[in-house]
């Protein structure tokens, strides 16, 4: 009988002991999955679709400036705007703030190295995607919308093949301008290392994202930099893999290539796409200057 006893007790010890420990091991499951739900909720539910981007090599993230102030005061908004720049340390400064119920603030991600050349560029689409990453954390929206001038570009386009698997988060638009997928070759049948290295990974490009690629044609064949060619190259990489590819050409006194963005067909564009989503609004500016230019 007292065998028994003892017997019964220490199965018991053995069952709360077990119990105890299924209780500490599903304790930090728990956690996590609670932040996880209330994360995804939360961006769920979230209103805002920012618009990020990203400037070209030897811009600093101040680069949109004028861009932000031209679109608030063409179209009344009151766009918010802040600005990042990414430290070789990857460490990150700020400068600007969102404000309250924006649901369509400006981020611009900048560089402390911000100099040409692929391995710069690589390091650039690691740097923004520390950037990105920040963005994402603290304002937890699920989708986005998206700039690159000239480099951003290709920034853009690495992040996206290499970086970009939030199967929670949607890049809508996506407009570059003036961006060199084939660096300074005129030539699209000779593709340079960093376009094969593009088009090998094509598959990663989101494939319910629309693309606009705008290039300059000031001299006819390029913008004074970039060649027509080598922005055209972009369709190797987009054509057939984005829902929707576009290739937009400029031209006109600001068809160069670091004033495109200051142009008055540019601005239009970019509100109509980027901030507009591509859908028509007849009470907007562009459309009452379309109807005029038709006329």
């Amino acid at each position: 009988m007292h065998t028994r006893t003892l017997r019964k007790n220490k199965n018991f010890k053995y069952l709360i002991a077990m119990l105890l420990f299924f209780i500490i091991l599903g304790i930090p499951s728990y956690i996590w999955t609670r932040k996880n739900v209330t994360t995804l909720a939360g961006r769920y539910n979230s209103p805002m679709t920012p618009i990020i981007m990203i400037p070209g090599s030897s811009a600093s993230a101040n680069r949109f400036d004028d861009l932000v102030k031209t679109v608030n005061n063409k179209y009344g908004e009151h766009h918010s705007l802040l600005k990042l720049t990414v430290h070789t340390d990857d460490s990150i400064t700020y400068s600007g703030k969102i404000r309250a119920n924006d649901t369509q603030p400006f981020f611009v991600v900048g560089f402390q190295n911000n100099e040409d050349g692929y391995s710069n560029i690589k390091k650039q689409a690691r740097w923004f995607n520390i950037a990105f990453n920040a963005i994402k954390k603290r304002y937890r929206f699920n989708s986005f919308n998206a700039l690159g001038h000239s480099n951003g570009g290709l920034i853009w386009t690495m992040f996206l093949e290499n970086d970009f698997n939030d199967s929670n988060l949607n890049i809508n638009q996506l407009l570059t301008v003036g961006t060199p997928y084939n660096f300074e070759e005129k030539n699209t049948s000779n593709h340079t290392q960093m376009l094969n290295d593009l088009i090998k990974k094509r598959d990663k490009i989101p494939n319910n994202m629309t693309y606009y690629s705008i290039a300059g044609t000031q001299l006819y064949s390029d913008d004074g930099i970039v060649p027509l060619g080598s922005v055209d190259a972009g369709k190797y990489i987009y054509e057939g893999q984005a829902k929707h590819y576009t290739l937009i050409t400029l031209t006109g006194n600001k068809a160069q290539h670091s004033d495109m963005i200051a142009s008055n067909q540019f601005i239009t564009i970019f509100h109509q796409y980027i901030i507009g989503n591509g859908v028509y609004n007849p009470n907007s500016p562009d459309s009452k200057q379309s109807a005029i230019a038709s006329q």
